[in-house]
């Protein structure tokens, strides 16, 4: 008898840049929101969650580190979580000052997001199977109207 159990996931479900003030003086003030799903597609165990960490930067400089309490997602179902991070005003050097002004030239802003969260689930009398999920992507958002444009960031492996 062999057993295939399925790996939960987590994936960005949507985004929203909200706010996203710009002086020249080089500070950078952002509000977004970020919705995460967290998703046990096993039929037979529920899965535990916890350590579940992220950071969003720009250009290497960190906005904000968002985390979350221990979870359990049932069997076969996911839930969302919504971040909401709004930053204070963030000086940025001459590369960052710059980033910006091509980002607003191109319309398209891009945020990293990083981070990943410590899973478990139990496997019939076999005990409980441990890994990590990892994050690393891109957030992009259209400069005009803070809509995210979508692309594919989750730990699912490729």
């Amino acid at each position: 008898m062999v057993i295939h159990p399925r790996i939960p996931i987590l994936s960005v479900a949507n985004a929203t840049l909200g706010t996203m003030r710009y002086s020249q003086s080089g500070l950078l003030e952002t509000q977004m929101t970020i919705i995460i799903r967290a998703e046990n597609d096993n039929t037979k165990a529920h899965a535990s969650f916890s350590d579940t960490a992220f950071i969003l930067s720009f250009q290497g400089l960190v906005i904000a580190k968002l985390v979350a309490d221990p979870f359990d997602v049932k069997k076969n179902s996911s839930i969302y979580f919504n971040y909401e991070v709004t930053s204070d005003e963030i000086p940025l050097d001459s590369t960052r000052m710059h980033q910006v002004d091509l980002s607003l030239k191109r319309k398209v802003i891009i945020f990293d997001f990083k981070g990943n969260s410590r899973t478990q689930w139990r496997v019939w009398l076999l005990g409980s199977v441990k890994f990590w999920c990892h994050l690393n992507c891109q957030l992009r958002f259209h400069t005009s109207n803070g809509t995210y444009i979508s692309s594919r960031c989750s730990s699912k492996s490729k």
